[in-house]
């Protein structure tokens, strides 16, 4: 049985982590020791490895939360579990359009920089007026 100490450092999870995946049901309430401390056992360090690894990969809770209760019922077809992957994978794409336009927007202010005064800096300007920009959406 470990600590919660030692599941956060096997698992590479802070503490206060842990805590908070408990409070949200990602985790089981764990056994507790005479002194009322936490103890894990080998299959909570195995979950809370998949959580942090899909969290690694980006999933939200909400997506943990319903891979897990998966997992708990390895008889049923994986289709759910594929789903929820690609719903992630387009949701990383998107993302990672939306950083290509913030690069090519930034090269570009960076590229018009005349290196002269900070009143004739292309950088400040763009900041300043939204509409100097090329890409009108610059949501992360």
């Amino acid at each position: 049985m470990l600590t919660i100490g030692k599941l956060g450092a096997a698992a590479g999870v802070k503490v206060p982590t842990i805590r908070y995946y408990e409070q949200i049901g990602l985790l089981p309430e764990p056994e507790r020791s005479g002194g009322n401390q936490r103890l894990y056992g080998p299959q909570m360090l195995e979950r809370l490895a998949f959580i942090r690894h899909a969290r690694d990969l980006g999933f939200p809770l909400e997506a943990i939360r319903d891979l897990l209760h998966l997992s708990d019922r390895p008889d049923l077809p994986c289709d759910a579990a594929d789903g929820i992957a690609r719903r992630q994978l387009r949701a990383v794409r998107e993302r990672i359009a939306r950083l290509q336009a913030l690069q090519a927007e930034l090269e570009r202010m960076v590229a018009q920089c005349a290196h002269g005064t900070i009143s004739d800096c292309r950088v400040i300007g763009v900041l300043a007026n939204h509409d100097l920009c090329l890409h009108p959406d610059h949501a992360v």
